[in-house]
């Protein structure tokens, strides 16, 4: 008996322990968030239309993201396969972590199909984004498979059906916006254009406004502390890059339209 004590004892102090680790991890993303916002005031992340030189060697675009990003969609996954856990049988459970794992299927497995050629990506960059996404892969799908404990009527509340809409809603602008910037040049070309159509009316970032419209959409159908942390991560890293664009923009193209924002229509 002393025995059987001893071991629930052990296995209720190591849960607690790690839902406090996904706890640490996701106040970590907020500050991290807001230490990358500072940083990319100073300096433009080294990938993409700003890649340099000092930060490894490059790696092909589309092998780069499918390697990247696919432990935000394995990690979940593998957790489900060797999950018991009773809160999965819920349906708000099931929900959110679907569409994380819709979002990141597209990404993984579409999105880098469809890249057409790319500049390579720095080995350092890509490094970090492993291991992002792999840890936040992690804490988000424990957390909804164990320990978010939603109320009998989650799914009909406001919030959620807000955060499901603003979810999709982003997501769709974020797939057309890069469908826009895939399809700007003809085959042979090499020169950058302006991007038109869609949110591209309105912002110059309306790929990254779709990102950050899906995880604060994502935030809002769960309201847990992983899901606001990863939200926050988002907007302080995409949210500066859409404004580096829009000023590269502005300074390549004496005929940019003057009204456009940068991330957020009529804002910013």
């Amino acid at each position: 008996m002393a025995f059987a004590d001893d071991a629930w004892r052990y296995v209720r102090d190591l849960a607690e322990s790690e839902l406090q680790l996904i706890y640490y991890v996701s106040y970590m993303f907020l500050v991290w968030g807001v230490l990358v916002a500072v940083s990319l005031q100073i300096v433009s992340a080294p990938y993409g239309r700003y890649s340099r030189k000092g930060w490894g060697v490059g790696l092909k675009a589309n092998v780069a993201w499918v390697i990247q990003e696919l432990p935000s969609f394995a990690v979940p996954l593998l957790l489900l396969a060797f999950s018991d856990s009773p809160k999965f049988h819920n349906l708000p459970n099931k929900i959110i972590l679907g569409m994380f794992l819709i979002h990141y299927f597209q990404r993984t497995f579409v999105f880098s199909i469809l890249i057409k050629g790319g500049k390579a990506t720095p080995l350092v960059p890509f490094l970090m984004a492993c291991v992002f996404c792999a840890t936040n892969g992690y804490i988000q799908g424990r957390y909804l498979l164990k320990y978010a404990d939603f109320s009998t009527d989650w799914e009909r509340k406001p919030t959620f059906l807000l955060g499901i809409a603003m979810f999709f809603s982003g997501m769709f602008i974020n797939i057309q916006s890069d469908s826009i910037l895939r399809n700007l040049r003809q085959p042979g070309e090499t020169c950058y254009k302006i991007p038109r159509g869609g949110m591209f009316e309105y912002v110059s970032g309306a790929n990254f406004l779709g990102e950050i419209l899906e995880w604060w959409g994502f935030a809002i159908a769960s309201c847990t502390l992983p899901a606001l942390g990863f939200a926050v991560f988002t907007t302080c890293n995409i949210g500066p890059r859409a404004c580096q664009h829009h000023q590269w923009y502005r300074q390549k193209f004496e005929d940019y339209p003057k009204t456009r924002k940068a991330v957020f229509p009529f804002i910013l």
